[in-house]
C-alpha cells in the first residue's frame, strides 16, 4: 500500500521533501524563493502563512492550559471537599485529662 502524498520516480515511490510545499497553505515552494521556517521543520510561503501558524499553535496552548487549569483545580475543589467531609465526621473529644 502506497502512502497518499507520494511521488512515483523510476519504479519507486519516494516520499516528497518536507521543504516541497508550504505547511500552512500547501502552496508550492520554489528552490529560488525565500522559505520561512518554524519549530524548526515546518517550512512557510511567506511571513503571513508563518505568523498565522503561529497564532493558531498559541492558541491552542492556551485553550490547552485553560482546560487543565480547570480539570487540576476541580480535582483541588474535589479533595478540599471530601476533607471538609471527612472531618466533620470525626468525633472529637473536648475537656481536661488528668494523669495520675
Amino acid at each position: 500500500m502506497r502512502p497518499s502524498a507520494s511521488h512515483y520516480a523510476g519504479g519507486e515511490y519516494n516520499q516528497p521533501h518536507f521543504l516541497d510545499s508550504c505547511t500552512l497553505c500547501q502552496k508550492h515552494l520554489s528552490p529560488n524563493s525565500d522559505i520561512y521556517m518554524y519549530r524548526g521543520n515546518a517550512p512557510f510561503c511567506s511571513q503571513e502563512c508563518r505568523q498565522e501558524q503561529i497564532e493558531m499553535d498559541e492558541a491552542k496552548e492556551k485553550r490547552w492550559k485553560i482546560s487543565s487549569s480547570k480539570r487540576s483545580s476541580s480535582v483541588r475543589q474535589s479533595k478540599d471537599s471530601t476533607t471538609e467531609e471527612s472531618d466533620t465526621n470525626k468525633a472529637v473529644r473536648t475537656g481536661t485529662v488528668a494523669v495520675a
